[in-house]
């Protein structure tokens, strides 16, 4: 067993949800969980994997973003329509993924609630305020506070069935370039204590892994909210490593031992140098499309070695956690 806490921070987190924690903590150090984003209802990157390698990974990621009530169809583009419109309903694949017993991880590209166009997920295409968001009585926060009860509407169905997710809202929000890390760091933390309160609370998702997605310690919204911390990282492509430049930056931003993940990566780590190098990373998630179904990034022959890792935690070596 690693040092990595694993108990939630949910005081009513389901029984799944401390198995896969519990899981994820005692893998640490010595195997890495497989781990692959899809946000289409075709997943041409868990049919690649499996033609490549003759196995699944174990965690899966899948999009919400088609799922945002406020998308503007009146004004957008034709980039942004075929992804809304091939993301459309992909939580039938979630549950699809459930049924095989599966890691299941949402990433959320949340279009503003109020205001904006096309990808209005991006600061660029939204005049949506987070600053506002988090005052109360103002528009900014009745249009988020809907949104919230909207998509944990959606998640409620999981929680019912026990089946823990792993669940990464506002991702890269030390950034600038989504609408929930524009007005900086305090805004961020009052967003994710929000939606925590609200979605632990009011709506008793107790089915939620809390996984936080940023190694900038201003950032970090405390470890009373928070069950897992995690960044993304795109490494120069073929080049597969521990990544331990990554893993200490992250783990600055808590002194609590908390269970580490990539959140997503655009070329594959290697297991083997994790494990000899002691690196605590416990999953990682290849991003979509192009990082995974060409060899932009990763080879053939590197997907096959790290899938036939003794290190790797393939779908097939999975044990039952829910």
């Amino acid at each position: 067993m690693s040092d990595k806490i694993y108990s939630p921070t949910n005081p009513k987190a389901q029984d799944g949800v401390k198995r896969v924690m519990k899981y994820l903590s005692d893998i640490t150090y010595n195997k890495i969980i497989t781990g692959q984003h899809t946000q289409t209802m075709a997943q041409e990157e868990l049919h690649y994997i499996e033609d490549i390698t003759g196995k699944q990974p174990a965690l899966l990621g899948f999009e919400l973003l088609s799922y945002s009530p406020n998308i503007n169809y009146l004004d957008t583009d034709d980039e942004c329509m075929k992804e809304i419109t091939e993301n459309y309903g992909t939580l039938k694949k979630a549950w699809e993924w459930a049924e095989k017993k599966g890691l299941i991880t949402f990433t959320w590209h949340w279009f503003s609630p109020l205001g904006g166009r096309s990808k209005s997920f991006f600061t660029e295409n939204t005049d949506f305020d987070a600053s506002k968001a988090v005052t109360d009585g103002t528009p900014e926060n009745a249009a988020l506070l809907t949104d919230m009860d909207v998509m944990a509407g959606l998640l409620r169905p999981f929680c019912e069935r026990n089946i823990p997710i792993l669940w990464r809202p506002f991702h890269e929000g030390d950034g600038d370039w989504f609408w929930w890390g524009a007005k900086g760091s305090e805004p961020l933390k009052r967003l994710w204590r929000i939606m925590y309160e609200r979605f632990t609370g009011m709506h008793k998702l107790n089915n939620l892994i809390w996984v936080w997605n940023s190694p900038v310690p201003e950032c970090y919204p405390g470890d009373d909210v928070v069950d897992v911390i995690s960044r993304d990282m795109y490494p120069p492509a073929h080049k597969h490593t521990s990544q331990s430049e990554y893993y200490y930056n992250l783990t600055a931003v808590t002194n609590a031992p908390k269970i580490t993940l990539i959140g997503e990566t655009g070329t594959l780590p290697s297991a083997k140098a994790i494990v000899e190098e002691k690196i605590g990373w416990a999953s990682y998630m290849t991003w979509s499309k192009e990082f995974c179904v060409t060899e932009e990034y990763t080879s053939k022959e590197a997907l096959k070695e790290m899938y036939d890792s003794p290190f790797a935690v393939t779908k097939e070596r999975l044990p039952i956690l829910y």
